[in-house]
């Protein structure tokens, strides 16, 4: 029997069910603890779609679909960038399965996706991003081996 979770690259006929999941992801993160930062500082904005098209058509930038059982359920960025050095790394900074998808696999299909992209890339590394409210996404990317290695703090006025 086949793994029912699956990762691909996104394509434009994708925008749809990408520009979904990122408005699900975001009413997610919001009231997460550092959501209502990361919503006016970071997160995307509307219309989501023209950036999207833009991304999966962008050879530095990789755009994924994360499947359980050929359904879309999930959903990742990586953007190749340079170092001040001029090597290059990943920086994922989009990560989201759908709650009902979660802990059977689409995340790691995702991210295995990402880190074999940066791989052939060259890149020296991989970095993400996480809401200090989001303890399984802390736990999921330690996971792979990403560890902090610098945090940002905020004053809310």
């Amino acid at each position: 029997m086949s793994d029912p979770c699956h990762a691909r690259r996104g394509t434009l006929d994708d925008v749809d069910l990408l520009a979904g999941l990122i408005r699900d992801c975001r009413a997610e993160l919001i009231g997460q603890r550092g959501g209502r930062m990361w919503a006016i500082t970071g997160a995307r904005v509307e219309p989501v779609e023209p950036l999207l098209r833009s991304q999966i058509a962008d050879p530095t930038v990789l755009t994924v679909v994360g499947e359980f059982d050929g359904i879309g359920v999930g959903f990742a960025v990586g953007t190749l960038l340079s170092t001040t050095e001029g090597s290059s790394y990943v920086r994922v900074t989009d990560l989201f399965t759908l709650p009902e998808a979660r802990h059977v696999g689409v995340g790691e299909a995702m991210m295995g996706l990402c880190i074999e992209w940066a791989r052939e890339n060259g890149a020296v590394a991989v970095d993400a991003s996480v809401l200090p409210g989001t303890r399984d996404a802390k736990n999921f990317f330690e996971g792979f081996g990403l560890t902090a290695r610098m945090l940002t703090v905020s004053l809310e006025l």
